[in-house]
Protein backbone atom coordinates (compact mmCIF):
# COMPACT_ATOMS: atom_id res chain seq x y z
CA UNK A 1 0.00 0.00 0.00
CA UNK A 2 1.38 3.76 -1.03
CA UNK A 3 2.45 5.60 1.85
CA UNK A 4 1.17 8.78 0.14
CA UNK A 5 -1.98 10.26 -0.38
CA UNK A 6 -1.95 10.60 -4.14
CA UNK A 7 -0.32 8.26 -7.20
CA UNK A 8 -0.19 11.38 -9.04
CA UNK A 9 -0.81 15.22 -8.47
CA UNK A 10 -0.90 17.55 -10.94
CA UNK A 11 -0.14 20.93 -10.93
CA UNK A 12 -1.93 23.42 -13.73
CA UNK A 13 -5.52 22.78 -15.26
CA UNK A 14 -4.77 23.18 -18.89
CA UNK A 15 -5.11 21.04 -21.89
CA UNK A 16 -1.98 18.83 -20.80
CA UNK A 17 -2.26 18.72 -17.10
CA UNK A 18 -5.75 18.05 -17.67
CA UNK A 19 -5.02 14.76 -20.39
CA UNK A 20 -2.07 13.71 -17.79
CA UNK A 21 -4.65 13.45 -15.16
CA UNK A 22 -7.65 12.13 -16.75
CA UNK A 23 -5.72 8.85 -18.54
CA UNK A 24 -3.73 8.35 -15.81
CA UNK A 25 -6.35 7.64 -13.28
CA UNK A 26 -8.52 5.64 -15.80
CA UNK A 27 -5.90 3.55 -15.30
CA UNK A 28 -6.81 2.84 -11.84
CA UNK A 29 -4.07 5.13 -10.06
CA UNK A 30 -5.26 7.88 -7.26
CA UNK A 31 -5.15 11.14 -9.05
CA UNK A 32 -5.63 14.64 -7.58
CA UNK A 33 -5.46 17.95 -9.98
CA UNK A 34 -5.37 21.48 -8.71
CA UNK A 35 -6.05 24.60 -10.75
CA UNK A 36 -6.34 28.15 -9.25
CA UNK A 37 -8.27 29.82 -12.21
CA UNK A 38 -10.23 28.33 -14.33
CA UNK A 39 -10.03 24.30 -15.93
CA UNK A 40 -9.12 24.71 -19.28
CA UNK A 41 -5.96 26.51 -19.16
CA UNK A 42 -4.19 29.19 -21.71
CA UNK A 43 -6.04 27.83 -24.62
CA UNK A 44 -9.46 27.11 -23.47
CA UNK A 45 -10.27 30.20 -21.34
CA UNK A 46 -7.80 32.82 -22.75
CA UNK A 47 -6.02 31.89 -26.03
CA UNK A 48 -7.31 29.42 -29.05
CA UNK A 49 -10.69 28.97 -28.77
CA UNK A 50 -12.01 32.60 -27.59
CA UNK A 51 -9.23 33.87 -30.22
CA UNK A 52 -10.68 31.93 -32.80
CA UNK A 53 -14.54 32.92 -32.07
CA UNK A 54 -13.13 36.02 -32.37
CA UNK A 55 -11.75 35.68 -35.57
CA UNK A 56 -15.03 34.40 -37.08
CA UNK A 57 -16.67 37.32 -35.66
CA UNK A 58 -14.05 39.98 -37.45
CA UNK A 59 -14.68 38.54 -40.68
CA UNK A 60 -18.35 39.01 -41.22
CA UNK A 61 -17.94 42.68 -42.61
CA UNK A 62 -15.96 40.92 -45.43
CA UNK A 63 -18.42 38.61 -45.88
CA UNK A 64 -21.62 41.01 -45.88
CA UNK A 65 -19.16 43.55 -48.58
CA UNK A 66 -18.42 40.08 -51.15
CA UNK A 67 -22.45 39.12 -50.83
CA UNK A 68 -23.10 41.80 -53.23
CA UNK A 69 -20.71 40.36 -56.29
CA UNK A 70 -22.72 37.20 -55.47
CA UNK A 71 -26.32 38.76 -56.02
CA UNK A 72 -26.64 39.59 -52.24
CA UNK A 73 -27.98 43.12 -51.39
CA UNK A 74 -27.64 42.79 -47.47
CA UNK A 75 -29.02 45.59 -45.57
CA UNK A 76 -27.68 47.65 -43.21
CA UNK A 77 -25.55 45.65 -40.50
CA UNK A 78 -24.37 46.63 -36.82
CA UNK A 79 -21.93 45.12 -34.61
CA UNK A 80 -22.44 44.34 -31.02
CA UNK A 81 -19.28 43.68 -28.52
CA UNK A 82 -20.81 43.04 -25.41
CA UNK A 83 -22.85 40.50 -27.09
CA UNK A 84 -20.06 38.67 -29.09
CA UNK A 85 -18.55 38.69 -25.29
CA UNK A 86 -21.17 36.85 -23.55
CA UNK A 87 -21.64 34.50 -26.20
CA UNK A 88 -18.08 33.60 -26.18
CA UNK A 89 -17.91 33.52 -22.23
CA UNK A 90 -21.15 31.15 -22.35
CA UNK A 91 -18.81 28.49 -24.58
CA UNK A 92 -15.97 29.16 -22.93
CA UNK A 93 -18.26 28.09 -19.57
CA UNK A 94 -18.85 25.01 -21.50
CA UNK A 95 -15.88 23.22 -22.46
CA UNK A 96 -14.85 24.07 -18.92
CA UNK A 97 -17.05 22.31 -17.72
CA UNK A 98 -16.34 19.37 -20.33
CA UNK A 99 -13.05 19.48 -19.27
CA UNK A 100 -14.07 18.89 -15.19
CA UNK A 101 -16.73 16.18 -16.50
CA UNK A 102 -13.83 13.91 -18.50
CA UNK A 103 -11.51 14.42 -15.02
CA UNK A 104 -14.49 13.48 -12.51
CA UNK A 105 -15.49 10.64 -15.24
CA UNK A 106 -12.27 9.18 -14.56
CA UNK A 107 -12.39 9.79 -11.09
CA UNK A 108 -9.85 12.30 -10.81
CA UNK A 109 -10.07 14.27 -7.41
CA UNK A 110 -10.55 17.76 -8.87
CA UNK A 111 -8.95 20.72 -7.00
CA UNK A 112 -10.24 24.28 -7.48
CA UNK A 113 -7.35 26.39 -5.64
CA UNK A 114 -3.38 27.26 -6.10
CA UNK A 115 -0.58 24.23 -5.41
CA UNK A 116 2.23 25.12 -4.41
CA UNK A 117 5.67 22.90 -3.72
CA UNK A 118 7.21 21.74 -0.30
CA UNK A 119 9.42 19.71 -1.39
CA UNK A 120 9.97 16.74 -4.29
CA UNK A 121 6.59 14.89 -2.66
CA UNK A 122 4.90 17.42 -0.42
CA UNK A 123 2.47 19.78 -1.97
CA UNK A 124 0.45 22.73 -0.03
CA UNK A 125 -3.03 23.84 -1.17
CA UNK A 126 -3.16 27.47 -0.42
CA UNK A 127 -6.71 27.84 0.06
CA UNK A 128 -7.14 25.61 2.76
CA UNK A 129 -3.02 25.44 3.92
CA UNK A 130 -3.35 21.37 3.84
CA UNK A 131 -0.47 19.71 2.37
CA UNK A 132 -0.57 16.29 0.98
CA UNK A 133 1.76 13.77 -1.02
CA UNK A 134 1.93 12.07 -3.82
CA UNK A 135 4.30 9.63 -5.63
CA UNK A 136 4.55 11.36 -8.47
CA UNK A 137 4.08 15.05 -9.47
CA UNK A 138 3.37 16.45 -12.69
CA UNK A 139 3.72 20.48 -13.10
CA UNK A 140 1.56 21.94 -15.31
CA UNK A 141 1.14 25.69 -15.27
CA UNK A 142 1.69 26.99 -18.38
CA UNK A 143 2.52 30.53 -19.15
CA UNK A 144 1.52 33.76 -18.95
CA UNK A 145 2.40 37.34 -20.80
CA UNK A 146 5.19 38.86 -20.32
CA UNK A 147 3.85 42.25 -19.11
CA UNK A 148 7.10 44.44 -20.72
CA UNK A 149 7.95 46.30 -16.86
CA UNK A 150 10.70 48.04 -18.64
CA UNK A 151 8.18 50.38 -20.86
CA UNK A 152 7.25 53.18 -19.17
CA UNK A 153 3.47 52.88 -18.68
CA UNK A 154 3.20 49.18 -19.39
CA UNK A 155 0.58 49.73 -16.51
CA UNK A 156 -1.40 51.47 -18.91
CA UNK A 157 -1.40 48.66 -21.22
CA UNK A 158 -3.29 45.49 -21.74
CA UNK A 159 -2.32 41.97 -22.86
CA UNK A 160 -3.95 39.19 -25.04
CA UNK A 161 -5.61 38.25 -21.39
CA UNK A 162 -7.40 41.60 -20.64
CA UNK A 163 -8.25 41.78 -24.55
CA UNK A 164 -10.88 38.92 -24.37
CA UNK A 165 -12.66 40.74 -21.18
CA UNK A 166 -12.68 44.43 -22.52
CA UNK A 167 -16.09 46.76 -21.66
CA UNK A 168 -15.87 48.38 -24.87
CA UNK A 169 -14.15 48.01 -28.07
CA UNK A 170 -11.63 50.98 -28.09
CA UNK A 171 -11.74 53.41 -30.93
CA UNK A 172 -8.24 52.83 -31.86
CA UNK A 173 -5.91 50.10 -30.64
CA UNK A 174 -1.97 49.73 -31.18
CA UNK A 175 -0.18 46.45 -30.93
CA UNK A 176 3.15 46.01 -30.01
CA UNK A 177 4.80 43.07 -31.30
CA UNK A 178 5.07 40.40 -34.30
CA UNK A 179 4.27 37.34 -33.48
CA UNK A 180 1.07 35.60 -33.79
CA UNK A 181 -0.38 37.00 -31.50
CA UNK A 182 -0.12 40.21 -32.59
CA UNK A 183 -0.69 39.68 -36.25
CA UNK A 184 -3.89 37.77 -34.92
CA UNK A 185 -5.16 40.37 -32.75
CA UNK A 186 -4.58 42.91 -35.63
CA UNK A 187 -6.60 41.49 -37.77
CA UNK A 188 -9.00 41.22 -34.76
CA UNK A 189 -9.68 44.24 -33.91
CA UNK A 190 -9.05 45.75 -37.28
CA UNK A 191 -11.73 43.65 -38.95
CA UNK A 192 -13.97 45.01 -35.39
CA UNK A 193 -13.57 48.73 -36.81
CA UNK A 194 -10.92 49.50 -35.19
CA UNK A 195 -8.20 51.67 -35.99
CA UNK A 196 -5.39 49.33 -35.82
CA UNK A 197 -1.41 49.71 -35.46
CA UNK A 198 0.80 47.17 -35.33
CA UNK A 199 4.83 48.32 -34.37
CA UNK A 200 7.44 45.37 -34.15
CA UNK A 201 10.76 46.00 -33.51
CA UNK A 202 12.01 43.70 -36.87
CA UNK A 203 12.46 44.06 -40.19
CA UNK A 204 9.33 41.74 -40.85
CA UNK A 205 5.85 40.53 -38.85
CA UNK A 206 6.20 36.58 -37.77
CA UNK A 207 10.18 35.80 -37.51
CA UNK A 208 10.73 32.13 -38.31
CA UNK A 209 7.90 31.72 -41.09
CA UNK A 210 8.29 31.64 -44.40
CA UNK A 211 9.68 34.85 -46.46
CA UNK A 212 7.02 34.78 -48.57
CA UNK A 213 4.18 34.10 -46.26
CA UNK A 214 5.76 36.82 -44.14
CA UNK A 215 5.80 39.02 -46.75
CA UNK A 216 2.34 38.32 -48.47
CA UNK A 217 0.40 38.46 -44.99
CA UNK A 218 2.20 42.20 -44.74
CA UNK A 219 1.27 43.78 -47.67
CA UNK A 220 -2.52 41.93 -47.46
CA UNK A 221 -2.89 43.77 -44.25
CA UNK A 222 -1.50 46.69 -45.13
CA UNK A 223 -4.38 47.04 -48.12
CA UNK A 224 -6.98 45.96 -45.43
CA UNK A 225 -6.03 49.18 -43.77
CA UNK A 226 -3.71 48.31 -40.77
CA UNK A 227 -0.93 50.04 -40.32
CA UNK A 228 2.52 48.13 -39.89
CA UNK A 229 5.44 49.73 -38.11
CA UNK A 230 8.76 47.99 -38.56
CA UNK A 231 12.00 48.20 -37.24
CA UNK A 232 10.04 50.51 -34.14
CA UNK A 233 9.27 49.94 -30.81
CA UNK A 234 7.33 51.63 -27.93
CA UNK A 235 9.59 53.72 -25.47
CA UNK A 236 6.97 55.56 -23.16
CA UNK A 237 3.17 54.51 -22.61
CA UNK A 238 1.00 57.72 -20.78
CA UNK A 239 -2.49 58.41 -20.37
CA UNK A 240 -4.41 61.49 -20.76
CA UNK A 241 -8.22 62.31 -20.60
CA UNK A 242 -8.07 61.76 -24.38
CA UNK A 243 -6.66 58.38 -23.88
CA UNK A 244 -2.82 56.75 -24.17
CA UNK A 245 0.12 59.04 -25.47
CA UNK A 246 2.82 56.73 -27.12
CA UNK A 247 6.90 57.63 -27.65
CA UNK A 248 8.16 55.72 -29.95
CA UNK A 249 11.54 55.17 -31.05
CA UNK A 250 11.48 55.96 -34.91
CA UNK A 251 7.71 57.31 -35.64
CA UNK A 252 7.55 60.38 -33.29
CA UNK A 253 4.08 59.86 -31.08
CA UNK A 254 0.98 58.23 -31.52
CA UNK A 255 -2.13 58.26 -30.23
CA UNK A 256 -4.68 55.50 -29.24
CA UNK A 257 -7.45 54.25 -26.92
CA UNK A 258 -5.61 50.81 -25.89
CA UNK A 259 -2.32 49.45 -26.24
CA UNK A 260 -1.83 45.70 -26.53
CA UNK A 261 1.65 44.14 -25.91
CA UNK A 262 2.05 40.63 -27.31
CA UNK A 263 5.94 40.51 -26.70
CA UNK A 264 6.05 36.60 -25.90
CA UNK A 265 4.76 34.65 -23.19
CA UNK A 266 6.82 33.72 -19.92
CA UNK A 267 7.15 30.44 -18.20
CA UNK A 268 4.20 30.39 -15.22
CA UNK A 269 6.86 29.01 -12.22
CA UNK A 270 6.94 32.01 -10.30
CA UNK A 271 5.89 30.89 -6.27
CA UNK A 272 5.59 27.35 -6.88
CA UNK A 273 8.10 26.31 -4.32
CA UNK A 274 10.28 24.72 -7.55
CA UNK A 275 13.72 25.53 -5.14
CA UNK A 276 12.29 24.31 -2.29
CA UNK A 277 11.26 20.79 -3.90
CA UNK A 278 14.74 21.10 -6.19
CA UNK A 279 13.29 21.89 -9.35
CA UNK A 280 16.21 23.20 -12.00
CA UNK A 281 15.07 26.03 -14.32
CA UNK A 282 16.72 28.22 -16.82
CA UNK A 283 17.81 31.77 -16.36
CA UNK A 284 14.33 32.40 -18.12
CA UNK A 285 12.41 30.55 -15.31
CA UNK A 286 11.44 27.42 -17.66
CA UNK A 287 11.74 24.11 -15.71
CA UNK A 288 14.27 22.21 -17.29
CA UNK A 289 13.35 18.51 -18.10
CA UNK A 290 14.82 15.85 -20.28
CA UNK A 291 13.59 14.00 -23.94
CA UNK A 292 10.96 12.14 -21.60
CA UNK A 293 9.76 15.46 -19.67
CA UNK A 294 11.40 14.30 -16.22
CA UNK A 295 13.17 17.34 -14.25
CA UNK A 296 16.36 16.88 -12.78
CA UNK A 297 13.81 15.25 -9.50
CA UNK A 298 13.38 12.21 -10.66
CA UNK A 299 9.34 11.94 -9.85
CA UNK A 300 8.66 15.56 -10.81
CA UNK A 301 7.53 15.89 -14.45
CA UNK A 302 7.03 19.32 -16.50
CA UNK A 303 4.63 19.46 -19.76
CA UNK A 304 3.71 22.29 -22.05
CA UNK A 305 4.93 25.87 -21.59
CA UNK A 306 5.92 25.75 -18.48
CA UNK A 307 8.71 23.92 -19.67
CA UNK A 308 9.63 27.07 -22.98
CA UNK A 309 10.02 24.05 -25.45
CA UNK A 310 7.14 24.43 -28.21
CA UNK A 311 4.01 26.37 -26.74
CA UNK A 312 1.32 24.64 -28.45
CA UNK A 313 -1.98 23.12 -27.23
CA UNK A 314 -1.46 19.59 -28.95
CA UNK A 315 1.95 19.71 -28.41
CA UNK A 316 1.49 19.62 -24.44
CA UNK A 317 -1.39 16.65 -24.91
CA UNK A 318 0.99 14.75 -26.93
CA UNK A 319 3.84 15.26 -24.13
CA UNK A 320 1.00 14.41 -21.80
CA UNK A 321 0.40 10.93 -23.49
CA UNK A 322 4.24 10.57 -23.61
CA UNK A 323 4.37 11.18 -19.84
CA UNK A 324 1.60 8.17 -19.44
CA UNK A 325 3.38 5.55 -21.35
CA UNK A 326 6.72 6.16 -19.84
CA UNK A 327 5.40 6.28 -16.02
CA UNK A 328 2.63 3.96 -16.41
CA UNK A 329 3.02 1.66 -19.34
CA UNK A 330 6.59 0.51 -18.69
CA UNK A 331 7.23 2.23 -22.81
CA UNK A 332 9.71 5.18 -22.05
CA UNK A 333 8.08 7.63 -25.23
CA UNK A 334 10.08 10.71 -26.08
CA UNK A 335 7.94 13.74 -27.64
CA UNK A 336 7.92 13.65 -31.14
CA UNK A 337 8.16 17.48 -32.06
CA UNK A 338 9.03 16.91 -35.94
CA UNK A 339 6.79 18.05 -38.59
CA UNK A 340 4.64 20.13 -36.22
CA UNK A 341 1.73 21.72 -38.33
CA UNK A 342 0.93 25.10 -37.26
CA UNK A 343 -1.31 28.03 -38.54
CA UNK A 344 -1.62 31.95 -37.58
CA UNK A 345 -4.90 32.62 -37.48
CA UNK A 346 -4.40 36.00 -39.17
CA UNK A 347 -6.75 37.21 -42.36
CA UNK A 348 -5.43 35.96 -44.80
CA UNK A 349 -4.63 32.62 -42.80
CA UNK A 350 -1.25 30.64 -42.80
CA UNK A 351 -0.90 27.32 -42.47
CA UNK A 352 2.32 25.72 -42.90
CA UNK A 353 4.55 22.63 -41.76
CA UNK A 354 8.43 21.74 -42.17
CA UNK A 355 11.12 23.91 -43.00
CA UNK A 356 11.20 27.66 -44.60
CA UNK A 357 13.23 27.73 -47.35
CA UNK A 358 15.35 29.98 -45.29
CA UNK A 359 15.74 27.13 -42.73
CA UNK A 360 15.76 24.19 -45.90
CA UNK A 361 18.64 26.13 -47.84
CA UNK A 362 21.09 25.63 -44.52
CA UNK A 363 20.16 22.21 -44.19
CA UNK A 364 20.24 20.85 -47.94
CA UNK A 365 22.62 20.90 -50.83
CA UNK A 366 20.16 21.43 -53.38
CA UNK A 367 16.30 22.62 -53.02
CA UNK A 368 13.79 23.02 -55.72
CA UNK A 369 10.81 25.11 -55.25
CA UNK A 370 7.60 25.34 -56.22
CA UNK A 371 5.66 28.21 -55.92
CA UNK A 372 1.97 29.80 -56.85
CA UNK A 373 0.23 32.93 -56.49
CA UNK A 374 -3.16 33.08 -57.83
CA UNK A 375 -6.42 34.92 -56.90
CA UNK A 376 -8.97 32.61 -55.66
CA UNK A 377 -12.23 31.76 -57.48
CA UNK A 378 -14.17 33.32 -54.76
CA UNK A 379 -12.27 36.96 -54.88
CA UNK A 380 -13.32 37.04 -59.15
CA UNK A 381 -16.61 37.70 -58.13
CA UNK A 382 -16.66 39.22 -54.92
CA UNK A 383 -13.77 41.74 -56.78
CA UNK A 384 -11.68 41.32 -53.66
CA UNK A 385 -7.72 42.02 -54.81
CA UNK A 386 -6.70 39.05 -52.56
CA UNK A 387 -3.48 36.29 -53.53
CA UNK A 388 -3.28 32.92 -52.35
CA UNK A 389 0.71 31.70 -51.66
CA UNK A 390 1.11 27.97 -52.32
CA UNK A 391 4.47 26.75 -51.87
CA UNK A 392 6.69 23.49 -51.59
CA UNK A 393 9.96 23.28 -50.69
CA UNK A 394 11.56 19.74 -51.73
CA UNK A 395 14.76 18.24 -51.09
CA UNK A 396 16.38 17.42 -55.08
CA UNK A 397 18.74 14.47 -53.84
CA UNK A 398 15.48 12.45 -52.23
CA UNK A 399 12.84 14.15 -53.60
CA UNK A 400 11.10 14.31 -50.40
CA UNK A 401 8.79 17.47 -49.42
CA UNK A 402 10.70 19.07 -46.29
CA UNK A 403 8.23 22.25 -46.34
CA UNK A 404 4.75 23.32 -47.53
CA UNK A 405 3.37 26.45 -47.02
CA UNK A 406 0.20 28.27 -47.32
CA UNK A 407 -1.15 31.77 -47.27
CA UNK A 408 -4.77 31.88 -47.78
CA UNK A 409 -8.48 30.81 -46.69
CA UNK A 410 -8.46 27.71 -45.09
CA UNK A 411 -4.71 27.19 -44.80
CA UNK A 412 -4.59 25.77 -41.28
CA UNK A 413 -7.29 22.85 -42.44
CA UNK A 414 -4.86 22.52 -45.79
CA UNK A 415 -1.56 22.58 -43.35
CA UNK A 416 -3.39 19.59 -40.61
CA UNK A 417 -3.61 17.38 -43.85
CA UNK A 418 -0.18 18.61 -44.98
CA UNK A 419 1.32 17.16 -41.99
CA UNK A 420 0.10 13.77 -42.10
CA UNK A 421 1.41 13.95 -45.68
CA UNK A 422 5.02 15.18 -44.74
CA UNK A 423 4.89 13.20 -41.91
CA UNK A 424 4.70 10.30 -43.90
CA UNK A 425 7.58 11.24 -45.89
CA UNK A 426 5.55 11.87 -48.70
CA UNK A 427 8.22 12.63 -52.42
CA UNK A 428 7.20 15.39 -54.93
CA UNK A 429 6.49 12.83 -56.80
CA UNK A 430 3.68 11.24 -54.74
CA UNK A 431 2.12 15.11 -55.17
CA UNK A 432 2.54 14.49 -58.68
CA UNK A 433 0.76 10.97 -59.30
CA UNK A 434 -2.07 12.98 -56.63
CA UNK A 435 -5.13 13.40 -59.25
CA UNK A 436 -6.11 17.19 -58.23
CA UNK A 437 -9.69 18.28 -56.68
CA UNK A 438 -11.22 20.79 -58.54
CA UNK A 439 -12.26 23.18 -58.44
CA UNK A 440 -10.29 24.32 -55.51
CA UNK A 441 -7.11 25.96 -54.32
CA UNK A 442 -5.56 23.04 -52.69
CA UNK A 443 -5.34 21.51 -56.21
CA UNK A 444 -2.58 23.70 -56.78
CA UNK A 445 -0.45 21.68 -54.88
CA UNK A 446 -0.20 18.44 -56.85
CA UNK A 447 -0.36 20.47 -59.87
CA UNK A 448 3.08 22.54 -59.75
CA UNK A 449 5.17 20.33 -61.72
CA UNK A 450 7.94 22.33 -62.66
CA UNK A 451 10.24 24.28 -60.12
CA UNK A 452 9.69 27.93 -59.76
CA UNK A 453 13.45 27.59 -58.47
CA UNK A 454 16.23 26.11 -57.41
CA UNK A 455 18.19 26.73 -54.26
CA UNK A 456 22.05 25.02 -54.46
CA UNK A 457 24.43 26.25 -51.32
CA UNK A 458 22.12 28.22 -49.93
CA UNK A 459 21.95 30.39 -53.39
CA UNK A 460 18.91 31.06 -55.54
CA UNK A 461 19.55 29.31 -59.26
Amino acid sequence: MSSYDYDLFVIGGGSGGVRAARVAASLGKKVAIAEEYRYGGTCVIRGCVPKKLFVYASQFHEHFEDAAGFGWTVGESSFDWKKLVAAKDAEIARLEGLYKKGLAGANAEILETRAELVDAHTIRLKESGQTVTAKTIVIATGGRPNPHVALPGHEFCISSNEAFHLEELPRSIVISGGGYIAVEFANIFHGLGVETTLIYRGAEILSRFDEDLRRGLHEAMVAKGIRILCHDALQKVSKGEGGLTLETMNNGTLQAGAVLLALGRDPNTEGLGLEAAGVAVDERGAIIVDDYSRTNVENIYALGDVTNRVQLTPVAIHEAMCFIETEYKNNPTRPDYELIPTAVFSQPEIGTVGLSEEEAGKRYSELEVYRAQFRPLKATLSGRPERMIMKLIVDAASRKVVGAHILGHDAGEMAQLLGVTLKAGCTKDDFDRTMALHPTAAEELVTMYAPSYRIRDGQRV
